[in-house]
């Protein structure tokens, strides 16, 4: 079971703005609409259920508006869960021509949206209220959870079921990622980690040791603050995959702080956000056909 530790960095601003959770109070409870984004292509997005092995997950489900079937794309968010600025990552990937589905994680202890109020990573008592919502994300929950996601949109008439899967995360979510590309390897076929948590650990059940049982090309996006606190890890991480004969590619993004991707927090950095996008497309445009 690996243990889920989010960073933390006293050099930058770790609070989610009061109007940012006011927004994720307000809007995540959307049920069905649709969205014209991206060059005008309309997304239809719909509140869905979806039965899991450990209970029901409530989670978001985008696709570009019209009849047709798209390849699948499953975005994992990161601690503070599904909220507008997941759902607008939906809408903006669907607009690209993919079927999306952005779970609550935390299904097993709550509802999203799963935190109430302003949250700062800096407060003690602020990062105590994740530990109800971490606890149950082991390793064995987490693949399991992948495999039921990605069978449930293996069996949704706007999926193209014959083409591979993609798979997102940030944060905590980029971890997610290995741990479903090595349990579901032959429908898996592209992965991002962005801002990733706790990728490379000494712990014999770490992530990177995956890299033999994964089967999916690989972007990993990492921030500055966290290659200066772990500066080792990008280097493992392409030695896993080199010695797995997979595609790789990691980048440090040098002015970017961990979290830089998620519109809703106080790191976030627009170009550079639409750059890791740009470069999560390019690689599903190639990867999932």
């Amino acid at each position: 079971m690996t243990d889920i530790v989010l960073p933390f960095d006293k050099t930058r601003d770790n609070t989610l703005s009061r109007r940012a959770f006011g927004a994720i109070t307000l809007g995540a409870g959307a049920a069905v609409g649709t969205a014209a984004i991206a060059a005008d292509r309309p997304v239809t997005e719909t509140d869905v259920t979806i039965k899991m092995p450990d209970g029901e997950c409530d989670a978001a489900l985008f696709h570009p508006t019209g009849n047709g079937a798209w390849p699948a794309a499953i975005i994992i968010t990161d601690a503070l869960g599904l909220r507008p600025a997941f759902r607008d990552m939906g809408k903006r990937l669907a607009a690209e021509g993919y079927t999306v589905l952005v779970p609550n994680p935390f299904y097993r202890t709550r509802k999203a949206p799963v935190l109430p109020g302003p949250f700062d990573f800096a407060n003690a008592d602020d990062r105590a209220k994740l530990v109800p919502l971490m606890s149950p994300l082991t390793t064995e929950a987490r693949a399991r959870d992948a495999a039921a996601y990605v069978a449930w949109l293996d069996t949704q008439p706007q999926v193209n079921a014959k083409a591979p899967v993609g798979i997102s995360g940030y944060c905590m979510g980029g971890s997610y990622t290995m741990i479903a590309a090595a349990s579901v390897p032959n429908r898996i076929g592209a992965a991002g980690s962005f801002h990733g948590a706790n990728l490379v650990t000494d712990k014999p059940d770490s992530p990177h040791l995956l890299a033999p049982k994964i089967k999916a090309a690989y972007l990993f996006a990492i921030a500055a603050n966290d290659d200066q606190r772990q500066p080792e890890a990008k280097d493992k991480l392409r030695e896993a995959f080199a010695g797995a004969s997979q595609p790789v590619k990691v980048e440090v993004y040098s002015t970017c702080q961990h979290g830089w991707c998620v519109s809703d927090g106080k790191v976030y950095n627009p170009a550079e956000a639409d750059r890791a996008f740009g470069e999560l497309v390019a690689l599903y445009k190639k990867a999932l056909v």
